[in-house]
């Protein structure tokens, strides 16, 4: 953890004395800012999350890949939430273009704001062309969408521990939902060429999702919003597997859900 934890965590100047080097405070006199930080990413990022939030605008109706885009039809598939769960990029979309407005005009040379940016640019802009892909080829729409899931978690792992509402919130919610969505897609893809069956998909991709947010989450214990948009997800796929019932699929599901909410729990308390 320490390992990736280094990794993903911004640099920190340092001094020739081999302390943090000073930096300038903003006018509230408790955050350091970057006065000759360029601030085009700031717009950048905010562009790229304007461009996002239009896109269902101009490929409307998409609720996840249609049966007939597979070579096997996937009709009703285990791994796949039910569609109520999809209202939630309403408010990821709302949350990214806030908060990075936030950052546009409050935070433009903010040293803890500007490590996340260019991670979260790039999976914004995949996932500004991500819907008309996904209408068309399944396959490529899961290339990208684990690309985006990538960035996304690498902006989260960067955002500063400051603004939590601001900055962290909105990328948690992102990436979070994006961990659940990459494991149905990949599950689809699995079955819908014949690799495995409908059952045996779902649960090796969302077994697969589990890890991947029990050791996000582990990695930023102080942004819960995360865990939660991944148990938004899985509460949606726990529903769809309840008529007709899919034990397996139903009971690993409920799993995740207790396990992600317990170490969000513990994380929070801890912090």
């Amino acid at each position: 953890m320490q390992v990736l934890t280094g990794f993903f965590n911004p640099i920190r100047k340092v001094a020739p004395t081999g302390r943090p080097a000073a930096l300038p405070l903003d006018l509230g006199g408790t955050r350091p800012i970057c006065p000759d930080m360029d601030p085009m990413k700031s717009i950048l990022v905010f562009c790229a999350a304007v461009a996002f939030a239009l896109s269902p605008f101009l490929s409307p109706g998409f609720n996840g890949f249609a049966p007939d885009q597979f070579p096997i039809p996937q009709v009703d598939p285990p791994a796949q939430p039910a569609g109520y769960a999809f209202a939630i990029w309403g408010l990821i979309y709302l949350a990214l273009i806030a908060g990075t407005g936030y950052g546009l005009f409050m935070r433009p040379r903010d040293e803890g704001w500007d490590w996340h940016r260019w991670p979260l640019i790039v999976s914004l802009v995949i996932g500004a062309a991500w819907l008309p892909v996904a209408q068309t080829s399944p396959f490529w729409a899961t290339v990208l969408i684990w690309l985006m899931l990538f960035t996304a978690i690498v902006a989260l792992m960067r955002a500063s521990p400051a603004d939590r509402l601001w900055q962290r919130m909105p990328v948690a919610l992102y990436a979070g939902w994006l961990t659940a969505a990459s494991a149905v897609a990949l599950a689809l893809m699995l079955a819908g060429h014949g690799l495995l069956g409908g059952t045996t998909a779902a649960v090796l991709c969302l077994g697969l999702g589990l890890v991947i947010a029990s050791v996000v989450q582990r990695l930023r214990p102080d942004t819960p919003e995360y865990s939660a948009a991944v148990i938004w997800a899985l509460v949606g796929v726990a529903l769809s597997n309840t008529d007709p019932l899919n034990i397996a699929v139903l009971g690993l599901s409920l799993a995740g859900i207790a396990a992600l909410a317990l170490t969000a729990w513990r994380g929070m308390s801890e912090g």
